[in-house]
């Protein structure tokens, strides 16, 4: 399991736009978190980082919502109306899982459909109202793909002064031994 504090909403973009260059079709990615946590905040961040350029509205009500991309679709979806997981097969999940990137909102809401092979990332609040804490499991083939210091990002409000972004990464004092089980 490997920690991160994400400060404020743009942490949270430059990790989802770390994980989007990480990504390939097949992948699913499970973002885990109360109401309000970010996992809709991540989404649209990981597809902006992936080409899309049209507003990415939460598939809340619409279930699911596909972007035709240039590397691939991406397949965004809300599980919290889902009554019971054998609903998702109506959502078309076996494309989704074959040949896109799916980022799926309320995973455990799909049940044992869910593949195995997946990027778990669950959302939760920080220590002030604009931050979030990041636990992300890379089960699979993940865990090869994505060590915690490849998970390094960019922030702009980081010391160094405006336009000298901060790498921040496994050393820094806010990760340093969160990544173990």
């Amino acid at each position: 399991m490997i920690v991160i504090e994400l400060p404020d909403e743009a942490a949270t973009a430059a990790l989802a736009a770390r994980i989007a260059a990480l990504a390939r079709p097949g992948d699913v990615i499970a973002l885990k978190g109360e109401l309000g946590a970010g996992k809709t905040s991540f989404a649209r961040a990981f597809i902006r980082a992936r080409g899309g350029v049209e507003a990415v509205p939460s598939p809340t009500f619409t279930l699911v919502q596909v972007y035709e991309l240039a590397d691939g679709p991406i397949w965004h979806i809300d599980g919290y109306r889902l009554r019971d997981p054998e609903e998702a097969w109506e959502l078309d999940i076996e494309d989704a899982f074959r040949d896109g990137v799916s980022l799926i909102e309320w995973p455990e809401r799909l049940g044992p459909l869910i593949p195995a092979r997946r990027l778990e990332i669950t959302l939760s609040a920080g220590p002030t109202p604009a931050a979030r804490r990041a636990a992300i499991d890379p089960g699979g083939e993940w865990a090869a793909r994505l060590p915690a210091p490849s998970l390094a990002f960019r922030h702009p409000r980081e010391s160094g002064g405006p336009g000298q972004a901060t790498e921040l990464g496994t050393l820094d004092s806010r990760f340093r031994g969160n990544d173990t089980k």
